[in-house]
């Protein structure tokens, strides 16, 4: 049931969209807390409450919009009204409950339920807070969903049960340190059961969120890749004969060994991605330093070219000016008597290595000054590269605690002959193509060409009817026997 509400005022322009004519059929089927028996007298009431404290919006409209061919009773639009006010804080106000019964696009005749409660308070005659009303009524629409065995459209699924295959190095380190939310596991496996009509779309739901379906010691478990058993039915929330009468048999399932191994398996291929992404992002720093570090020294270059370029030129300007003091001809000869001239060339010589001091300590400065900087990216520099190196370790040492894979016999005897094992012989090791010689056998003596028979040892049988045949003979031979 979608669950949409909202804060507003209005009430006998809410009274009139109510009972509107272009509805099939209009039932008022409550109206709790109220002295008047009409919707309209209803909300005036609580206008009239309304005037005594601030509040301009008075009154709380909830929509309840069952899914299309829904079998929802009057019972159950009474009980989605029930939670919700008491999720959103509005429990004892004064409410109405009005049912629509109108026909759809496709000529289908719906029904539909408005609630509209009374915010104010006639004890405390303060208005009821409500905050996050949204995401309550979510929660609250995702619990009738599944209470009522119905199928939850996209937009009420968490959408933070995401696909673990695809989380990123930075989920993977904070999931990994952080417990499981027993709540967040069951809203996982409701969402699955919700939008899933059979053991494929159900197997492949939980998939997406990381469990694998296998066969438990008593039914249907979920596995992930740290071995973890989740029972269907109770996470679930329903009788363990309804997730067979959906499911079927366990039996042909995978067992808990297989299925964490199949998930700690696809936990691995992605870490291993990850290491790759890692490892290629340290080889793309490494190039981007190199190249940082050529711009910057090229720009140090210049930086301190241009600072020896504007020192010739102070340079150049300051000796013009000391020239200058030097007075020449017959000024500059009773310069040289007054003993002025010896006097401005100590000036000159006294500012030129001040000069020159300043000069040195001005390029002094700018180098360390460049040293600082080329330091600071080297340290920058490092601490990443650290950091994807220390994350590179940190996945091959989780890989290396997942459960190890299964010998490839095994495996293949689970998982059924691999297609095009065999490679083709131009490329199969030289040592496999090779046939093992039977072992030689010493040489036999040859029989002769016509061998002579060999009389073989009778038995006694044998012979008592040798010996009776020739007495036989013997007695035809002497003729005939005379009677007595």
């Amino acid at each position: 049931m979608i669950l949409h509400g909202n804060q507003r005022g209005g009430a006998r322009d809410l009274a009139i969209h109510l009972t509107k004519p272009e509805n099939e059929r209009v039932e008022i089927h409550e109206l709790r807390g109220f002295v008047s028996d009409t919707l309209e007298g209803a909300f005036q009431e609580s206008y009239a409450l309304s005037r005594a404290t601030r509040c301009k919006q008075h009154l709380y409209s909830l929509s309840i919009n069952p899914p299309a061919n829904a079998d929802i009773e009057a019972g159950h639009f009474v009980d989605a009204a029930n939670r919700a006010e008491k999720q959103l804080g509005l429990d004892g106000q004064p409410r109405a409950i009005v049912f629509h019964d109108k026909r759809g696009m496709d000529g289908e005749l719906r029904r539909h339920a408005h609630v509209v409660w009374c915010r104010i308070d006639p004890e405390t005659m303060t208005a009821r807070q409500l905050s996050y009303d949204k995401t309550k009524l979510r929660e609250v629409s995702r619990e009738l969903h599944i209470d009522h065995d119905l199928k939850m459209p996209p937009g009420l699924q968490n959408s933070k049960d995401r696909n673990p295959r695809n989380f990123t190095l930075e989920e993977w380190q904070q999931c990994k340190r952080a417990e499981k939310d027993p709540r967040a596991v069951k809203e996982a496996f409701q969402d699955c059961w919700s939008i899933s009509d059979s053991r494929q779309a159900f197997a492949s739901a939980l998939e997406e969120r990381g469990y694998i379906l296998a066969q438990g010691r008593r039914g249907h478990v979920a596995v992930d890749y740290k071995g973890e058993k989740y029972a269907v039915s109770r996470y679930v929330g329903i009788k363990a004969k309804d997730v067979r009468a959906r499911l079927g048999k366990a039996d042909d399932l995978p067992s808990i060994e297989h299925a964490q191994e199949k998930a700690a398996r696809q936990i691995a291929e992605r870490l291993k991605e990850l290491e790759a992404e890692q490892k290629a992002e340290i080889q793309t720093k490494r190039e981007r330093e190199a190249e940082q570090k050529r711009r910057t020294e090229a720009a140090q270059e210049r930086e301190a070219a241009k600072l020896q370029e504007e020192q010739r030129q102070r340079q150049s300007l300051e000796d013009q000016a000391r020239q200058e003091r030097i007075r020449h001809g017959l000024w500059g000869l009773w310069d040289r008597i007054t003993g002025k001239r010896k006097e401005a060339e100590r000036l000159n010589a006294q500012e030129a290595a001040q000069a020159r001091e300043r000069d040195r300590r001005e390029a002094e400065r700018l180098e360390q000054e460049q040293a600082r900087q080329r330091e600071r990216e080297r340290q920058r520099a490092q601490t990443e590269r650290r950091k994807n190196e220390e994350a590179v370790q940190e996945i091959r040492a989780d890989v290396e605690q997942l459960p190890p894979e299964p010998p490839k016999d095994v495996q293949q005897a689970r998982d059924g002959p691999d297609k095009d094992v065999r490679p083709p012989e131009h490329v199969r090791p030289k040592e496999k193509l090779e046939r093992r010689e039977p072992p030689r056998q010493a040489p036999q003596p040859k029989a002769p060409a016509n061998p002579e028979p060999v009389e073989q040892p009778r038995s006694y049988a044998e012979e008592q009817r040798a010996r009776t045949s020739e007495a036989q003979q013997g007695r035809s031979h002497d003729g005939p026997t005379l009677e007595r």
